[in-house]
């Protein structure tokens, strides 16, 4: 017999933590190869994670609530058999991951530049527990000391410090209500020690216990939001006071692409059993225009420009409880029009059935939000970090519009419809975000009705 350890995987791209939602088995089952355990909540999606190896669960060191970090052992499956006995840890790749991001990004180091790892140089605290890449990202972007790192309770596996408390901390900082940091001369580090072996749950009831308690009338039901919820709200405000929003409209004449889709939507779902919906033409038309504009395709690392060479467009999806997810075709441009119609009819059925997988939410450069399916005509969409523009369609509607001939002018009735494109102005000025809406909406308006499907 063997015991293996099983970790929390790493579960999509910058993914570090994941939380246990629930046990899908108890200790002493018998599990097979690949047979799901556990659910999984990241900051992208949920999902199930399978077994490593066949065996019996034997124990479980992480219960349901706890936020855990990518190779923290989760599990130990107990197998049987001379090929599990050679069979390698499962932590073992995992771990050495975790090992060199520690190496790479050591919380003592000078990255050369007068700076340690973001911090001031005449911050001479040395940091004694580990951080993930992601705080030490925000640790940079928001000037937290390691001094100040330090006194911040984490509530995650083993005290670490999270993404969530590093919100708190900075929420708490804005409003003046954070308590003065301590130099690391004056803090005991007996002090740290005891943090670190703080459980997590115990942790979460202190820092609950410090909130303010507020009161509501009478009249007020009080909603908690689910996790997917807190999850928006919190990304759409990061996102705001991260990038400099500017949003450009541009109204299109979509009349030849209406008259075309009446043609093929039916024949499409005879053929192929698809619906034929505008979103599949609008993603294609945005695919090109990024080729037209590559500029627009990239990200923002403090003053450095990421161009991206794939061109991977998000589509927002709403959900029957009104939540929000976006699924990424992953090189749209490489795709012809069925091609995006089958994989937007793919991800929009998984989006709703929760079968999404981290790799169907990670990597996009561009997002478009369809919000002309619920009738709305204009929108000031807001963008999904770390991208630097998202553009929303709106409802195509009839209405009396100058139409040139050679004739002359006149006045016809009209498909009609707004673009809004929202981009970060901090890398894309009015030039090319104006430029950008209209050349998708010039892509629309010539849409070639000789077009086959």
């Amino acid at each position: 017999m063997a015991k293996i350890e099983m970790v929390m995987p790493k579960m999509g791209e910058s993914v570090m933590e994941g939380t246990i939602l629930t046990w899908l088995k108890s200790v002493g089952d018998a599990i097979e190869q690949d047979e799901s355990v556990l659910e999984v909540a990241t900051d992208k999606v949920d999902t199930e994670v399978p077994a490593t190896h066949a065996g019996t669960l034997v124990e479980i060191l992480a219960e349901e609530g706890d936020v855990v970090q990518v190779g923290t052992t989760i599990a130990i499956i107990e197998t049987v058999g001379a090929e599990n006995d050679s069979a390698p840890s499962a932590k073992t790749p995992v771990a050495e991951e975790e090992k060199q991001l520690t190496e790479t990004v050591p919380s003592s180091r000078s990255n050369g530049n007068g700076e340690m790892n973001g911090y001031h140089a005449n911050d001479t605290a040395t940091a004694t527990r580990f951080y993930s890449p992601l705080v030490m990202s925000i640790a940079k972007e928001e000037k937290v000391s390691v001094s100040e790192l330090e006194t911040i309770i984490g509530t995650g596996s083993e005290g670490r410090v999270t993404k969530s408390d590093m919100f708190t901390f900075l929420q708490n900082r804005e409003n003046g209500t954070q308590k003065p940091v301590s130099t690391p001369q004056t803090q005991p580090k007996i002090e740290v020690k005891e943090q670190r072996q703080q459980p997590a749950k115990a942790v979460t009831q202190k820092i609950e216990q410090l909130q303010p308690v507020k009161s509501y009338s009478s009249d007020v039901e009080v909603v908690e939001m689910d996790r997917m919820r807190k999850m928006i709200a919190q990304r759409m405000v990061d996102s705001k006071r991260i990038a400099p929003h500017v949003t450009s409209f541009v109204e299109a004449d979509v009349t030849n692409l209406v008259n075309w889709r009446n043609k093929w939507k039916k024949v499409v779902k005879e053929r192929d059993g698809l619906a034929l919906t505008f979103t599949p033409i609008f993603v294609e038309a945005v695919a090109k225009a990024i080729q037209d504009y590559p500029k627009i395709n990239c990200s923002v690392d403090g003053d450095k420009i990421l161009m991206k060479k794939g061109i991977h467009v998000g589509i927002a999806v709403a959900l029957a409880n009104d939540n929000l997810i976006v699924p990424v075709i992953k090189n749209t441009n490489e795709l012809n029009l069925l091609g995006i119609t089958k994989k937007v009819s793919e991800l929009v059925n998984k989006a709703r059935n929760n079968k999404l997988t981290p790799d169907d939410l990670s990597g996009g450069t561009y997002t478009l939000s369809n919000i002309g399916s619920f009738g709305n005509m204009l929108g000031t969409p807001i963008i999904m970090q770390p991208q630097v523009a998202i553009m929303s369609v709106g409802a195509v509607i009839k209405k009396p519009a100058v139409v040139e001939t050679p004739q002359g002018d006149l006045i016809g009735i009209r498909h009609m419809m707004y673009l809004s494109h929202s981009y970060d102005h901090r890398v894309v000025d009015g030039g090319l975000g104006g430029k950008f809406v209209r050349r998708v909406a010039d892509y629309l308006e010539n849409f070639d009705v000789n077009t086959t499907i």
